[in-house]
């Protein structure tokens, strides 16, 4: 059921990201290393209720792979962010690498060590998707992303990864057209550039910090 929501819902855009491999984790894989593009299956039926995913390294992209929400972003998590698949959905959820990612599987949750990050992605994103037009959308997804996930680097912000405008799209409420179309203007006006020698974007300080839910 999953290799076909997958697929769909993981084009290039800006660059690449393929989906090379899923797995699922196993009751004996206590650290799991996957590189950028790669995806992991955590289903609830195999591991015991209250059971955690910790993230040691990278960035993730937490995701229902349900066939109903066509492979519907939940959240990102990065290093020392926890993930409590059993509470999400029935049938699990994913998690894609958007960098090189390590993840380790907790037999109990700690409490104040980011376990809640799911749930305060979820609730900044729908935020962003009640926005009034596609533009707001747009840069207040640039701008969320790159103060959670990237850093400042003299005149630029920048995110260390790159989504597809297909995953755009989903996250703002508006088509792939639409999406192609507005990450133009903002490159035209020189506010968004995409190195060639680097697997992120870089975005101009105005952009982010003149971004509507930035306070």
């Amino acid at each position: 059921m999953l290799r076909p929501i997958l697929n769909k819902f993981l084009n290039p855009v800006l660059s690449p990201l393929p989906l090379r491999s899923r797995g699922r984790l196993g009751d004996g894989d206590a650290i799991v290393r996957l590189r950028v593009g790669q995806s992991l299956l955590l289903d609830p039926s195999r591991h015991p209720t209250g059971s955690t995913l910790e993230v040691l390294e990278g960035v993730a992209r937490v995701f229902c792979p349900c066939e109903e929400t066509g492979g519907m972003t939940l959240a990102f998590l990065q290093s020392g962010d926890q993930l409590c698949g059993d509470r999400l959905c029935s049938e699990g959820v994913c998690l894609e690498a958007l960098t090189p990612l390590s993840v380790r599987r907790e037999a109990e949750p700690q409490p104040g060590q980011g376990f809640d990050a799911v749930n305060e992605w979820t609730l900044q994103l729908l935020r962003i998707r009640h926005l009034g037009s596609a533009d707001q959308r747009l840069q207040a997804l640039l701008s969320l992303l790159v103060r959670r996930l990237g850093r400042r680097c003299g005149p630029w912000c920048e995110l260390p990864f790159r989504l597809t405008h297909d995953r755009i799209a989903e996250l703002i409420g508006t088509t792939r057209v639409t999406t192609t179309r507005l990450i133009s203007r903002i490159r035209q006006d020189q506010l968004l550039t995409v190195p060639s020698d680097q697997p992120g974007l870089r975005l101009a300080p105005e952009l982010v910090e003149s971004a509507p839910l930035a306070a």
